[in-house]
């Protein structure tokens, strides 16, 4: 009988999980850097606390996230001080889209109204091709290696420790 317990161990871990592992890490990086570059604009004493507290939050779990990346299948692992913020202003960009064409998809399902399905509709489809757009920018100038998992995986630790040492 299969249990918790005597489930087997792997030496690395599956593809799929490895791919989840990449859109958490780089998402939460892409966070952290700009609460890091906004909170000191934040007044609110309490709002100024939760940005804080979000930002030792996400810390915590890049922190904790770092230590499966030498358990993904094949990579490379580099640290690099280069101060070319372009990936990360991409990045965000891409995080923005992918959120919009999930966020206009859920939308569409609560619709009722067919004037507001269409609408919806439309600006989904402009979320797709902005998403395309962001993407092959980021593809072409290498910075969203997603035909090479070493790479692409190399410059997820890169962002993440770059973001932990701001």
């Amino acid at each position: 009988m299969y249990t918790y317990e005597s489930r087997p161990q792997y030496s690395h871990l599956a593809w799929h999980e490895t791919l989840e592992l990449h859109e958490l890490t780089a998402y939460q990086t892409n966070q952290l850097t700009l609460f890091k570059m906004v909170h000191t604009d934040v007044k609110d004493p309490q709002l100024h606390a939760l940005y804080l507290e979000t930002i030792g939050a996400v810390e915590q779990n890049l922190k904790e996230l770092l230590q499966y990346f030498p358990l993904a299948p094949q990579g490379t692992r580099n640290s690099s001080k280069d101060q070319d913020m372009t990936a990360f202003y991409a990045g965000l960009l891409l995080g923005f889209a992918k959120t919009a064409v999930r966020s206009y998809a859920i939308g569409i399902t609560e619709t009722a109204t067919p004037s507001l399905r269409e609408t919806l509709q439309k600006q989904l489809n402009a979320a797709i091709l902005l998403h395309g757009k962001i993407f092959y920018f980021m593809l072409e100038r290498g910075l969203y290696p997603a035909y090479d998992l070493p790479k692409l995986l190399s410059n997820d630790v890169a962002a993440a420790n770059k973001a932990l040492s701001l």
